[in-house]
């Protein structure tokens, strides 16, 4: 197995010890870390809301994957972590907006908290031809 290590600074950097993605197999998967919505310049929270806070999240992840040669729709697994499940919904609305059918797998579950005080984070796997 080939690991290559992704990195870029369109999105936030590691903040802890850990890679922005891993790829493997020259490309045919990659493993993207959480991504929580900091600003990647500025390395702080985009806003207090969370329908900016989760844009930025699929914003950072996008920027993820095309840093490792491909885009969101290369998604076949999200994982998705909310401080609030009541957002369920607003989540939902978003996410229509950066995937299209058939969508991604997906498991969204409500934690204590989040890193910097985030609301919502998403990890990815993707899996390119």
């Amino acid at each position: 197995m080939t690991r290559t290590i992704i990195q870029t600074d369109s999105a936030p950097a590691a903040i802890g010890t850990y890679s922005q993605a891993v790829q493997v197999d020259k490309g045919s998967m990659t493993f993207i870390s959480g991504q929580i919505p900091l600003i990647p310049e500025s390395m702080v929270l985009v806003s207090n809301t969370f329908v900016e806070q989760t844009h930025q999240v699929f914003k950072n992840l996008a920027a993820v994957a095309e840093a490792s040669g491909s885009n969101l729709s290369d998604c076949v697994k999200l994982t998705i972590y909310l401080t609030d499940l009541n957002e369920f919904a607003s989540l939902n609305t978003v996410m229509a907006e950066y995937f299209n059918e058939p969508y991604p797998a997906r498991a969204a579950v409500e934690v204590s908290a989040l890193p910097k005080g985030a609301q919502v984070e998403v990890d990815a796997i993707m899996v390119s031809a």
